[in-house]
C-alpha cells in the first residue's frame, strides 16, 4: 500500500503560476495543506484562496529564494501557520537563453543564484523539519537541460546540472532518515517562462502541460516509502 497524502504539509516554491501552481493545487486536491512561496503577492494570494476553497489550509509568503534571509523568514512564517513540512517542492526558477559570450555576467550569476542557490537555501531551512519527523519527500524541478547542454543554455544548464548533482548527493545523506530526494527533468513545459524564452512554437497544447508534471508528482509521492525515484526524465511527445 502506498502513502496517503491527506493531512500532510507541503511547501512549494515558485507557486504563483505555471508548474508550481499546478503542483500546489494538485496537492490540495489530495488533502495536503500547502505553504506557498513566490515573489508576486497578487498571484500567490489567488492560489492560496483557490486552495482554501478546496477545504484545506493554505499559507503564503513573499520571498526571493536567492536571498537566504528571506528564505529563512519565509520558512519560519509558513511553519508557524501550518506546522512542520512533510514535503518540499523546489520549483522556483528563471531562464536566460543566449550565447555564452552574449550573456551579461550579472544575468549568468543571477540564474545560478535563483536556480541552484535558491533550492539550497530552501532545503537547508526545511530539512531539519523532515529529519525531526524521520521521513518526507524533497522534489527538485530540474530540466532536460540539466542532463544535456544545448546552444544558448549555458547558464540555465549549469544551474540545472548543479541541481541534479545536489539532489543525488543529498539523497545519499538523508536516506537513513527515511527522506526521499528526487530530481525531475522535464523537457519543455508550456509555461509563461517557456513562451517568453521562445521555446514554444505553434500550438502550445502540443507541449507538456504543468498539470501533466503535477500528476506525475502526486503519483510519485504516493509510492510506498520503501522506494524512491532518483531522477525522472519526462519528455513531451511534441517534435523537438
Amino acid at each position: 500500500m502506498g502513502q496517503v497524502l491527506t493531512g500532510k504539509v507541503a511547501f512549494v516554491t515558485g507557486a504563483g503560476r505555471g508548474i508550481g501552481r499546478a503542483i500546489a493545487t494538485a496537492l490540495a486536491r489530495e488533502g495536503v495543506n500547502v505553504g506557498l512561496i513566490a515573489r508576486t503577492e497578487e498571484a500567490i494570494r489567488e492560489v492560496a484562496n483557490e486552495i482554501r476553497g478546496m477545504g484545506v489550509n493554505a499559507a503564503y509568503a513573499i520571498a526571493d529564494v536567492s536571498v537566504r534571509e528571506q528564505v529563512e523568514q519565509t520558512v519560519a512564517k509558513l511553519t508557524n501557520e501550518l506546522g512542520n513540512a512533510d514535503i518540499l517542492i523546489n520549483n522556483a526558477g528563471i531562464g536566460k537563453f543566449q550565447a555564452l559570450v552574449d550573456t551579461d555576467p550579472d544575468e549568468w550569476k543571477r540564474t545560478i543564484e535563483v536556480n541552484l542557490m535558491g533550492p539550497y537555501y530552501v532545503t537547508r531551512a526545511v530539512l531539519p523539519q523532515l529529519i525531526k519527523k524521520n521521513g518526507g519527500d524533497i522534489i527538485n524541478i530540474s530540466s532536460t537541460n540539466g542532463l544535456n547542454g544545448a546552444a544558448t543554455s549555458s547558464a540555465y544548464s549549469a544551474s540545472k546540472f548543479g541541481l541534479i548533482g545536489m539532489t543525488e548527493s543529498l539523497a545519499q545523506e538523508v536516506r537513513r532518515h527515511n527522506i526521499r530526494v528526487t530530481a525531475l527533468a522535464p523537457s519543455t513545459v508550456a509555461t509563461e517562462l517557456a513562451e517568453k524564452s521562445n521555446l514554444i512554437t505553434g500550438n502550445k497544447e502540443k507541449y507538456m502541460q504543468p498539470a501533466d508534471l503535477a500528476e506525475f508528482v502526486i503519483s510519485q509521492l504516493k509510492l510506498h516509502p520503501r522506494i524512491y525515484v532518483k531522477t525522472a526524465t519526462l519528455l513531451g511527445t511534441n517534435p523537438f
